[in-house]
């Protein structure tokens, strides 16, 4: 994601642990509290940026370590957020977003983190290359009706 002149752009790398889940939704919240988001769209961006990131925590790295890149960027009341990693990638993307399709179902994964992400932002794009990692942008205009 590249610097972003007319609005607002932040960025942020993670070590790829459960624990800073939270810390991406955290800042997340931070990032768009000054535009004046509802309860409900504050909601659905913690949400999304939660399962995103905990993709890339569990699917794209497993128990290896690795990094998460978390980017955030406002234009007007527009939000773009991108995670990205490094890990495994993924082998077929359309699979990946079929409800209830998981690759760790020994976890007790339910399949549904793409769903949430599309139900919950205007516009998820995924990008992911097998063994070079995965990007998943997500779009959100706050104040629109969906």
């Amino acid at each position: 994601m590249s610097s972003n002149l007319s609005g607002n752009h932040i960025r942020l790398e993670i070590d790829a642990r459960a624990e800073n889940v939270h810390l991406a939704r955290t800042m997340s919240t931070a990032f768009i509290t000054p535009l004046d988001p509802t309860v409900g769209e504050i909601s659905d961006i913690k949400t999304a940026v939660s399962e995103a990131v905990t993709n890339a925590v569990i699917h794209g790295y497993g128990e290896k370590p690795g990094v998460v890149c978390i980017s955030l960027a406002s234009s007007g009341k527009k939000i773009t957020i991108e995670i990205a990693d490094i890990g495994v990638g993924i082998e077929n993307i359309e699979n990946a977003r079929e409800p209830l399709f998981t690759t760790k179902p020994e976890m007790e994964r339910s399949g549904l983190g793409f769903t949430v992400m599309e139900s919950f932002m205007d516009e998820v794009r995924v990008k992911s290359t097998p063994g070079a990692g995965t990007t998943i942008t997500m779009i959100k205009t706050l104040g629109a009706t969906q």
